[in-house]
């Protein structure tokens, strides 16, 4: 068996024995890697079987392709579908190229149709259409429901198997609906959705008023109005109204008023962490379907694609300098400042840009607000590139006791400090006016910009002042 931790590294509550079960994640993580390495199968399901799926999918895509199959095979069945669910596509896809039809089928058996409809996304569609033939005829619909809906769409995320009450029925035929399927309330359930018999999205009825009222008082007396979510809406302008409204859940219309599934909480976190994911990636230049644990390959060639943009917009700087060789021959001290000069440019323009990709992946930038914040960067800019222009002046004079060089990385820092800042604001706004995603390209072009404009400020005051 592994050993556990040294004392020193366990948790101040751990008291007794050693229990992985007990400890946090990168705890749980290191035992989990010991018993892979030893191969210790027993071991292995023993550990997995007092985790919960959320805890099993996070340890699946902490490891490479091969060592994932030998934990996968020791996972309870009984939780194999529900751990499937919360993997990622990429992930779950090798797991279930060798399984058969039959075996997925026994994993989905218990699950709702939103975790069955995101399992079949990854399998061949002989495998979808085998596993689809053995689901009962209300979840097969609905999962054939959520496959209408393209992946950007609300109701792709909904969950369609809805708590709904009709309104011209009472208080006490409710609560006795109720008792009969008491398996349908969670313990986070406040409301129930009330339609009427053409199925048209009346309100919620709280479970308070239930409760509270006389018994014989219609439903459709207490109704109370709620925040609905069309089925073909953005789920990212989903997520802002959860945001901005504070909301736990909301009904999910047709186009026509029906009721056709709620969304929840749950999944808008889902999505914000997922948007979040893919921000991060594409500020990198790295593709969205690249995981932590991809193979060599696989990550190499998703790479390559922005590390040659990136080649081509260096090779335009360096054209630009180019057209001041005569300058950087006879002054070296030009050549030592230079990179100086694009360095503050850059990271001016990456706090700025960071920031505002932020504020428009929130929703908090339109109308308005676009020209004061480009007015407010423009004096961020200006006011960070003085300070700093006027200290590296001081440093190059110490360094190289020349006036003229002072001031022109000294001017030069100034100007491309100011332009980066602006040019951080307006690139992934213009980009969003466009329908480009500002954290695919934003970071690249900004590059580009100061880069250039470094360069040439710098350069180009020393052509006139300095020969």
């Amino acid at each position: 068996m592994p050993t556990p931790p040294p004392e020193q590294e366990r948790p101040s509550t751990l008291q007794g024995d050693y229990n992985p079960a007990e400890y946090r994640a990168e705890y749980k993580l290191l035992y989990l890697q010991e018993l892979v390495a030893k191969e210790a199968s027993k071991e292995i399901a023993e550990f997995l079987a007092k985790q919960s799926e959320y805890e099993i999918a996070n340890l699946l895509e902490s490891f490479p392709i091969q060592d994932r199959l030998l934990i996968w095979e020791q996972v309870p069945d009984n939780i194999k579908g529900e751990v499937l669910a919360e993997l990622e596509d990429e992930t779950r896809q090798p797991l279930l190229e060798n399984v058969s039809s039959k075996e997925i089928s026994l994993f989905t058996q218990d699950l709702d149709a939103q975790d069955i409809s995101e399992i079949l996304e990854t399998v061949t569609d002989t495998v979808r259409s085998s596993v689809m033939a053995t689901l009962d005829e209300d979840v097969r619909v609905q999962v054939n429901k959520l496959d209408t809906y393209a992946d950007w769409e609300v109701g792709r995320y909904m969950d369609p198997d809805t708590i709904q009450v009709r309104d011209d029925i009472t208080l006490a035929e409710v609560q006795d609906w109720l008792r009969a399927n008491d398996d349908l309330l969670d313990d986070e359930s406040q409301e129930l959705l009330v339609v009427d018999q053409s199925q048209q999205l009346l309100g919620l009825l709280s479970l308070v008023d239930l409760i509270k009222h006389d018994q014989t008082t219609l439903v459709s007396e207490l109704i109370d109005p709620a925040i609905t979510i069309n089925d073909r809406l953005n789920i990212t302008d989903a997520a802002a109204i959860f945001r901005s409204e504070d909301i736990r859940f909301a009904p999910v219309i047709n186009d026509f008023g029906e009721l056709v599934g709620q969304l929840n909480a749950e999944d808008i976190m889902e999505i914000i962490q997922d948007d979040v994911d893919s921000t991060m990636k594409n500020l990198a230049g790295v593709s969205q379907d690249e995981e932590l644990f991809a193979p060599i390959l696989t990550s190499a060639k998703s790479r390559s694609i922005w590390l040659g943009i990136n080649l081509c917009t260096a090779l335009l700087a360096s054209a630009v300098i180019g057209q001041f060789e005569a300058v950087l021959a006879k002054v070296v001290a030009l050549a030592i400042l230079m990179p100086v000069v694009a360095s503050m440019g850059g990271i001016a323009g990456s706090q700025t840009l960071t920031v505002v990709i932020r504020g428009i992946a929130m929703g908090q930038i339109g109308g308005s607000n676009r020209l004061w914040l480009l007015n407010k960067e423009l004096w961020v800019g200006a006011i960070n590139g003085t300070i700093w222009a006027i200290i590296m002046a001081i440093i190059a004079q110490l360094w190289f006791h020349d006036i003229k060089i002072s001031a022109v990385v000294g001017l030069a820092i100034a100007i491309n400090m100011t332009a980066a800042n602006v040019s951080g604001i307006s690139i992934p706004l213009l980009l969003k006016r466009m329908n480009i995603d500002p954290a695919l390209s934003a970071s690249v072009i900004l590059t580009t910009v100061t880069d250039i404009v470094g360069f040439m400020s710098f350069l180009g005051l020393a052509s006139v002042l300095i020969l």
